[in-house]
Order: structure tokens, then sequence, then C-alpha cells
């Protein structure tokens, strides 16, 4: 019996999933990776001046290095990469399911980052920086239309990519109704909202809170904008300009926190 279309494609997105390799570049974003226990590291690139900063780092991963000249570097990696001679072949991370992360700590309210078709992997690879250091329980992006796991947005992440949960789901609405099922507050940033972050939050801040960022120029999509609990805006000193959706999502994790 022939198997349904379906079927077929599922088995053969599953099959890609399975051989996706990911090259990480720059001493702070290989370094990362090698300490970190739970990437599986493949395949391992230094120049003998690279070698020299990260002999530490390769012990503790206990991964042969291909020595390479600097002229002629092997790696597959863009020719504008600013790789510092040290290149490294994993396997995506794998942070497991939404419930997972969403839980928190328990010590204080989670807070969590949703981006809405941001694809940019400099910008997302800031917002995991930006997420990491103001203690986000995750940062969430779509399967399509969001910045895959690179070696440009690891860079841009300085190692926050290696320590701060990244994930990316089918569909964000179903998403941002799976959280509010778990007792999230769902902010949307929007600038023409009517209220800021801190008067959502007025007497809220022991929720749980994601905030949904857009692409910088379209923003939200109108089915996210129906689907959230409120929309905020971020509130300027003068009338003019705008923040770069890496910088919204700094100031609106430090504006949200609990």
């Amino acid at each position: 019996m022939k198997k349904p279309k379906w079927v077929v494609e599922k088995e053969q997105a599953k099959k890609a999933a399975a051989a996706e390799t990911v090259w990480l570049f720059g001493l702070h974003a290989v370094r990362d990776a090698l300490m970190n226990p739970a990437r599986e590291k493949l395949r391992l690139i230094l120049t003998r001046n690279a070698a020299d900063k990260l002999g530490d780092a390769v012990a503790a991963a206990g991964i042969e290095p291909e020595m390479a000249d600097p002229r002629k570097f092997p790696a597959p990696l863009d020719p504008q990469s600013v790789h510092q001679g040290a290149a490294l072949e994993v396997k995506p991370l794998n942070w497991g399911r939404l419930e997972d992360v969403a839980m928190g700590d328990g010590d204080t309210p989670p807070r969590l980052v949703l981006l809405d078709r941001v694809t940019d992997p400099h910008n997302v690879g800031a917002i995991l920086r930006s997420a990491e250091v103001f203690g986000a329980g995750a940062v969430i992006g779509t399967r399509h239309h969001s910045a895959p796991e690179t070696g440009a947005l690891a860079k841009t992440a300085s190692g926050a990519l290696e320590r701060q949960p990244y994930l990316r789901l089918t569909n964000l609405a179903d998403t941002i109704r799976e959280l509010q099922g778990m007792g999230y507050l769902v902010l949307g940033l929007d600038g023409e909202a009517d209220q800021t972050i801190e008067q959502a939050l007025e007497g809220r801040r022991d929720h749980a809170v994601a905030l949904v960022l857009g692409a910088e120029g379209p923003g939200l999509r109108p089915k996210t904008k129906e689907t959230c609990d409120a929309l905020v805006r971020i509130d300027f000193a003068r009338d003019f300009g705008s923040l770069n959706v890496s910088n919204a999502a700094a100031v609106a994790l430090y504006a949200a926190r609990p």
C-alpha cells in the first residue's frame, strides 16, 4: 500500500533534520560549544594560533582537532565569516518541548521571548544574549520564517546559544494559546499600543509573562496581535526613531522583570 503524501513528507523532513549539521566559528562560539556537554561535536578545525588559545576547551571536549593553514582554511564557511582560525561542526541543540522550558525554576515568575518572523540571525543572536542576561526561560521562534541555528547566530549570541534555550515551533498563535493555558500573560509589542509594558504589568509582576516581538518594519502579524492578551509599547523620550528588534527585546525584558 502506497504511503499518503503527508506521511512521506513527514518522514523526509525527519530524515533531513537528523542529517542537519551546523558550522560554528569564532573563538568564543567554538569554546562555549566545546565546553557544552549537551552539544554533539563532529569535526573541529583549528589554526595553530587558535589551538593554543582553545587548548583547555579542546582537552575538556576530548575531540581531536584538524590543524589548518590560516591562508587555506578548509571549513565550508561564508568567505565573510570572521572565524579567527576556529570552526566546529555540530548537531543543532535539542531543547525539548515548550512545557520543558516554560515552567521556570520555581523561584521567580518566568519570562519568555516569542519572535514573530524575526529572520535575521544577528538579531536573534543578540536577543538570545539579552535573554540570558535578564534570566528569560527561552527564546521561541517559528519553524519557518525564523532564523535557524547558524554560525552567524552563534557568534552574535556570544556563547548564549549554548545556554539559552532557543525553540522553533510550528505555529506561533498555537504556542501563545498553549502558554495562556499554562497561566502566562502574553504581551505583544506594538508601537501604536495604548499602554506601556509597565502599565500592563502593574500589580501583575508575579505572573508568568511572555513578550512577543515582530520583525522590523511589518511588526506583529494581525493573527499574532489578536491572540496576545494585550498590546504594549516601549515609551520613547522623543517622537522620532525606533529601536532595532534586538534592542527592543532587551528593553522589554528589563521593563518586564519580576
